[in-house]
């Protein structure tokens, strides 16, 4: 007879117990949870409800509500009032490296993917004519997914000089794969600016947030030996993508 995915992560649960000691009892619950939700558990599978955990640990409703609410704090966790809680969706971290999306992606061991919004060759704004050089050029808005979750909707322009037909080619994969293999074109230096933004009602719909709210926004310039190939700004639902970036003092 088939368990139920609640019966399976109850079995999981059931290998641990609390222990009476110097760890708090929280402390304690919050590990044994995280290290279920990191090693056995999938981004939107649901945990127990409070009630269970107390049972199954023998602790009070305060005890697993603080567990519960130091995971929702570091991201472990997403509670929702009158659905439950939830494994969080991992996000996806960025050390500031030329490393494309998919690469990114397949780092993270999610399945990279995109839906095509725009696909065109047009004349381009002029901050893009000012860096690509006069148009037209080849516009490419693509919503980049993660194991079919959006998380970011990149607006892209391509120097139409160095790569006439990229848009021909298979362009919901890796674009950057594309112009090295097909036109020598590795992406080998960029600039990059990254500013917080509000999401306008386009950009919500396509990230499945209300128009308004937060997003981390990246435009990104890019070279290939030194000539201008690309100008993109990546939108980014902020609780799916975390940069990093190492510092050191310029004086050592």
């Amino acid at each position: 007879m088939t368990s139920s995915p609640e019966q399976r992560t109850l079995a999981l649960l059931s290998r641990h117990s609390i222990e009476h000691g110097p760890t708090p009892k929280h402390a304690q619950l919050k590990a044994i949870l995280t290290e279920v939700c990191h090693d056995d558990l999938r981004p939107g599978d649901s945990l127990p409800s409070e009630r269970v955990l107390e049972e199954v640990f023998g602790v009070s409703r305060i005890t697993v509500r603080r567990a519960i609410s130091d995971m929702v704090a570091d991201g472990t966790v997403e509670s929702f009032r009158g659905k439950g809680t939830f494994v969080a969706h991992r996000p996806l971290r960025s050390d500031l490296h030329l490393a494309s999306f998919t690469a990114e992606m397949k780092q993270k061991g999610a399945e990279p993917s995109a839906m095509i919004l725009v696909s065109e060759k047009a004349e381009p704004p002029e901050s893009v004519a000012e860096f690509l050089g006069d148009g037209p050029h080849l516009h490419l808005t693509r919503v980049r997914l993660g194991d079919g979750l959006p998380y970011s909707v990149d607006d892209a322009w391509y120097s139409a000089t160095l790569a006439p037909d990229l848009l021909d080619k298979t362009v919901h994969k890796s674009v950057y794969s594309i112009l090295a293999s097909d036109y020598g074109l590795p992406i080998d230096e960029a600039e990059q600016v990254c500013t917080a933004a509000a999401a306008t009602a386009d950009i919500g719909r396509a990230l499945g947030l209300d128009a308004g709210q937060p997003v981390l926004r990246i435009r990104r310039m890019s070279y290939s030996h030194g000539r201008p190939v690309e100008v993109c700004t990546s939108t980014y639902r902020p609780d799916r993508y975390t940069l990093r970036m190492h510092l050191r003092d310029g004086q050592a």
